[in-house]
């Protein structure tokens, strides 16, 4: 069945914003009388039929509703955007698939690149969100300084962790784990630098070890999201 991302509700209809009409009546050329699976992104899982089908506003009539309960523990990604643009909108993507909450882009000393276009992750974790069925869409958040990132986060009660692959006592990640939320602080592929390291150990940031393993930025964040999953 064909997964759309529901736009405005009005009584027992849902209005589809003109791009995803665009995708339903152009692209997968859907008529009225299909039936149609919508997400809002905030819980509802939505089955109807299309009452309505128009390049630019296609509505489709509620006769399901099921809500999904959110999750007891959420995940906070922070990554350091690396140079090529693809490694990031996969990242995105995959983490999106396995449920990631919320994702933040930060700036670091050794950063490739220092700014990233969310606009563009966005709409890519959108098309994730539909493609893997998840209830609710993460919140993707606009590239800041890690300083300016520990200020966003300083009240946070979340677990708050950062792996990092200087030598020293860091504990092993996955002892880490427990019923909280968690806040988890990827570096660039130059690693953070140590002044970053001890500002994050002073924000109440846990040093971690991912393992022996060098791995690269969007690979440590997909490994702290299958792990938390």
């Amino acid at each position: 069945m064909n997964i759309f991302f529901a736009g405005r509700k009005e009584n027992n209809q849902l209005h589809l914003s003109e791009e995803e009409s665009w995708h339903c009546a152009k692209v997968m050329r859907m008529r009225t009388g299909e039936a149609v699976t919508l997400l809002d992104g905030i819980g509802n899982r939505y089955f109807g039929t299309l009452i309505s089908v128009h390049e630019k506003k296609c509505v489709a009539e509620i006769t399901e509703t099921i809500k999904i309960e959110k999750r007891i523990m959420n995940l906070h990604l922070a990554i350091a955007p690396t140079k090529s643009i693809d490694r990031m909108e996969w990242f995105a993507e995959k983490a999106t698939e396995m449920g990631v909450e919320e994702i933040s882009f930060i700036r670091c000393k050794n950063s490739e690149r220092k700014e990233i276009n969310t606009e563009r992750i966005r709409k890519i974790v959108l098309s994730a969100v539909k493609q893997s069925g998840q209830a609710y869409l993460p919140t993707i958040r606009d590239c800041v300084s890690l300083s300016e990132f520990f200020k966003l986060n300083h009240l946070s009660p979340a677990k708050k962790i950062i792996a990092h692959c200087a030598a020293d006592s860091k504990k092993i990640f996955l002892r880490q784990i427990e019923s909280q939320n968690l806040i988890v602080i990827i570096g660039p592929e130059g690693d953070f630098a140590e002044p970053e390291i001890e500002e994050a150990i002073k924000n109440d940031f846990t040093p971690v070890s991912l393992g022996e393993s060098r791995l690269r930025t969007e690979t440590a964040a997909i490994y702290v999201a299958a792990f938390f999953r």
